[in-house]
């Protein structure tokens, strides 16, 4: 075993002086990690990000075919539970599967696909709502398909009072024209994804906010707290066919916060913030990591989750911060087994939740029904937002792989530097995962 480490940690962030090989497979220590579980596989599942990691827009990065090709075997089952979690949010997640699944050349079921919005599902308090919804896409469709039941657009609250959006000259009213219709209050506003028109959508939502979710009457006075908001992808950049990273929803957050503080004064606050990196997506992509597990006909629990993503400060923080999660999960189990009393169980489950929840009102999954994987390790892929080529590693392995220190993440998540420190640094998503079978002792052959 003391051969083992030394040559994996070669991979970690704090190693220096040797190229990443695209080989990560060694026969010397496979040799031994097999002999490690001779008696007894490990079990761990597998959690893909999309683009940067699989795709490059709508181009397959060619690593990845090959990777996935390697995942399932001659029937083409797949081999360990996969799961992918992708911000994306703007399609159906049978659509993406689809998409996947011509991509990558392998099945992929809908119920392997977590886009932005999926644990919308759980938030069944506000289903029977009506909610605003924001985006691009089929969004009244995602929306159903999530569980809202009384959902309005922007479009149709524009044509409903087509006097608010004038920034367009081209789009004003060319008449006095009087509403078309009769929308009934706003009781809630879910932010989907980007908009298509940044200029409409940051106006009319802006418009919702203060009135209390009645944009065509005047506003007398501040509604604070305001309606509730809901925001699905937090990414303030994303990789495309681009050299250079794109905008991201997270950049229409920004824009809507400063807008809001600075009319009013005050902090736009959200219900909920989902999408990588908040840990309720990881603990409804566990949810499906054991699904999957079962349909592969595993009976013991799968021990170990591998992250694998391009952008630190959605993928790797997202996955450092549900490991974290993970950890204070097991000490809160440990802690209720050696019969502490419910006040110092409560006191540890909130200590368990506090990463997720910021200072946002993040709901957060996790319970004691099931037994909850071990820990999470992030991989990083150098395909997407992060290039080694342009971004060195830090000379001091106690630093941290982030944008030059510039926090590029969500307001209301607290920044802990270490959390965007990934647990291996690969090429490419090929080479992460040969390094994952490497480390668990399986075979890709």
């Amino acid at each position: 075993m003391a051969e083992i480490f030394p040559r994996l940690n070669m991979f970690r962030i704090g190693w220096r002086g040797v190229k990443l090989s695209r080989k990560v497979t060694n026969a010397a220590v496979s040799a031994q990690t097999r002999r490690r579980y001779s008696t007894e596989c490990s079990l761990f599942g597998l959690l893909f990000d999309i683009d940067g990691v699989l795709v490059r827009g709508r181009t397959p990065i060619p690593a990845a075919k090959q990777c996935f090709r390697n995942l399932v075997d001659g029937d083409g089952k797949y081999r360990v539970p996969v799961v992918f979690v992708t911000n994306a949010g703007n399609s159906l997640r049978e659509t993406k599967a689809e998409q996947l699944s011509h991509l990558l050349e392998v099945e992929v079921s809908p119920d392997q696909v977590v886009l932005s919005h999926s644990p919308l599902r759980v938030f069944t308090q506000f289903h029977d709502l009506c909610v605003l919804v924001s985006g691009q896409g089929p969004i009244v469709e995602v929306a159903h398909n999530v569980g809202f039941k009384n959902v309005v657009t922007i479009d149709m609250l524009r044509e409903a009072n087509p006097l608010l959006d004038v920034v367009d000259h081209n789009r004003r009213p060319k008449d006095m024209v009087r509403p078309s219709m009769d929308l009934p209050p706003i009781d809630a506003v879910v932010l989907f994804g980007e908009p298509i028109r940044w200029e409409t959508n940051l106006q009319l939502i802006t418009d919702v906010l203060l009135t209390n979710g009645r944009p065509g009457n005047p506003v007398t006075s501040l509604h604070y707290p305001h309606i509730p908001v809901l925001a699905c992808n937090m990414d303030l950049l994303w990789m495309a066919e681009a050299k250079n990273p794109r905008f991201g929803h997270g950049m229409f957050l920004v824009c809507l916060e400063s807008i809001y503080k600075k009319i009013t004064g005050c902090e736009l606050k959200y219900e909920a913030l989902i999408g990588k990196p908040s840990v309720v997506t990881y603990n409804y992509a566990e949810l499906l990591i054991r699904k999957q597990a079962e349909k592969l006909g595993w009976t013991r629990p799968v021990e170990r989750l591998y992250a694998i993503g391009d952008n630190p400060m959605a993928d790797i923080y997202g996955a450092n911060l549900y490991n974290r999660y993970l950890k204070a999960m097991h000490r809160t189990r440990a802690q209720a087994q050696g019969g502490l009393s419910s006040q110092v169980t409560g006191d540890l489950q909130s200590e368990a939740s506090d990463d997720a929840k910021g200072s946002g009102r993040v709901m957060v999954g996790g319970s004691f029904d099931h037994c909850l994987p071990e820990g999470c390790s992030s991989i990083l892929v150098c395909t997407g937002v992060y290039n080694r080529d342009h971004q060195d590693l830090p000379s001091d392995p106690e630093q941290t792989v982030t944008e030059q220190r510039i926090f590029h993440g969500h307001r209301d998540f607290r920044f802990d530097p270490s959390l965007t420190q990934p647990s291996f640094i690969v090429h490419d998503v090929r080479d992460g995962v040969e390094l994952v079978f490497q480390q668990e002792g399986w075979s890709l052959q």
